[in-house]
C-alpha cells in the first residue's frame, strides 16, 4: 500500500495532499483520503484514511479505515480499522474494533475496541454515538 516510492501515487476516486503541501481546516472527507504532506485539523466521514511515511495529522480523525506510515496526533474513532506501520507514530486515544500495530510503530495513547457499530461521523458539540449503548439500556 505505501511503496518505496519517495512520491506515491494517490488511487483513483482518492483526495490527495501531497508532500508539499499544507492544509488547515476541518475536512469532510466524503471518500477516502491520503496524506503525505501536513493537515492541520479534524478529518471527518472519511471511508479511507492513509497517512503516507512523511504525512502528518495534528488533529482528530474519524474514518472507516486508518492506516499510518507516518504521524498522527489527534484522537481516532475507526468504525472497522487502525494499522499502524513499523514508521507510524499515533499519539491520541483510539477507538476501533480492529488494531494492528507493527514492529516499531510508537503508539501513545488509550485504545477501546468495541463491536464495530460505532459511527465514523462526528460533530464538534455532540456525542460521538446518538443511539443508546447496550451498557445504557441495562438500569
Amino acid at each position: 500500500m505505501f511503496g518505496s516510492k519517495p512520491h506515491a501515487q494517490a488511487r483513483e476516486g482518492m483526495t490527495l495532499i501531497a508532500e508539499e503541501a499544507y492544509f488547515h481546516g476541518t475536512l469532510s472527507a466524503k471518500g477516502s483520503l491520503r496524506v503525505e504532506g501536513t493537515f492541520e485539523g479534524d478529518i471527518t466521514d472519511a471511508v479511507d484514511v492513509e497517512v503516507g511515511a512523511r504525512g502528518r495529522i495534528l488533529g482528530d480523525v474519524a474514518a472507516e479505515t486508518l492506516t499510518v506510515a507516518g504521524e498522527v496526533v489527534g484522537n481516532v474513532v475507526a468504525s472497522a480499522s487502525v494499522e499502524l506501520f513499523s514508521s507510524a507514530r499515533l499519539t491520541g486515544d483510539v477507538r476501533t474494533p480492529k488494531l494492528k500495530i507493527d514492529d516499531g510503530a510508537v503508539f501513545d495513547g488509550a485504545c477501546a475496541m468495541g463491536a464495530g457499530g460505532e459511527r465514523a461521523r462526528r460533530r464538534r458539540g455532540k456525542p460521538e454515538s446518538d443511539a443508546e449503548s447496550p451498557a445504557d439500556a441495562v438500569s
